[in-house]
């Protein structure tokens, strides 16, 4: 049978800011308490008093072993250079049975130049050229008879060299997102490896992002 305590685990975890501010002990249990009355008298179909639900907040300790957030701390402490590139050009284009063909001779002329900046991700129904805008013109060219769902120009990347063993660690990413987010930083993309993390973001956005990963590292 589901209990008050249950009811606030669940909706903890599906708000992950609400859970750190809270760990923080920056958030009026009070107040959070009569906010969360109602969603949880719903899940438990029967009135719920808020002395409860505060009780159940002040109890609640976040889901993390020990563990792991020894190895969060270790592979935060390690994390690698930070690399800023400008000067982006996103082109989204829709799939199709001529595209691979075309991204052939676009990988050939970026062959040509080591200095260029170059990324491609293909998904279900569309692909992603994340390229130096320099070449726009010649992206352009090539994929004229292709269809285009998205430009954006005026971006930047910035990326982040891994650890080794960061592919074990759960919620790495979490910290830059959660970062980013607390910043009001929109990500505009997110290309990964499997030991670099890069984040695509509208040139406005570059030194206040920048910043704000310098401050996941320290």
């Amino acid at each position: 049978m589901k209990t008050v305590s249950n009811c606030v685990e669940d909706i903890l975890i599906s708000q992950p800011y609400l859970e750190e501010a809270l760990s923080r002990n920056i958030i009026n249990f009070s107040a959070l308490a009569l906010e969360l009355v109602e969603p949880i008298s719903d899940m438990l179909k029967k009135d719920v008093k808020p002395g409860a639900i505060m009780m159940a907040l002040r109890r609640y300790n976040p889901p993390v072993t020990l563990g792991n957030s020894i190895k969060m701390k270790r592979v935060i402490q390690n994390l690698g250079d930070i690399t800023v590139r400008s000067n982006l050009t996103d082109f989204t284009v829709r799939n199709s049975t001529t595209l691979i063909d075309n991204h052939a001779k676009i990988l050939e002329r970026i062959n040509k130049e080591d200095k260029l900046f170059y990324a491609f991700t293909r998904g279900i129904h569309e692909s992603n050229i994340v390229v130096s805008s320099s070449l726009n013109d010649f992206i352009n060219e090539h994929l004229e008879n292709e269809t285009f769902i998205a430009v954006q120009e005026n971006l930047s990347a910035i990326s982040i060299n891994l650890p080794q063993d960061n592919s074990k660690i759960a919620g790495l990413y979490y910290h830059f997102f959660k970062r980013l987010a607390w910043e009001g930083i929109v990500l505009y993309e997110v290309l990964s490896t499997t030991n670099e993390f890069t984040i695509l973001v509208e040139d406005e956005f570059v030194d206040k992002a920048f910043t704000a990963i310098k401050r996941v590292k320290s």
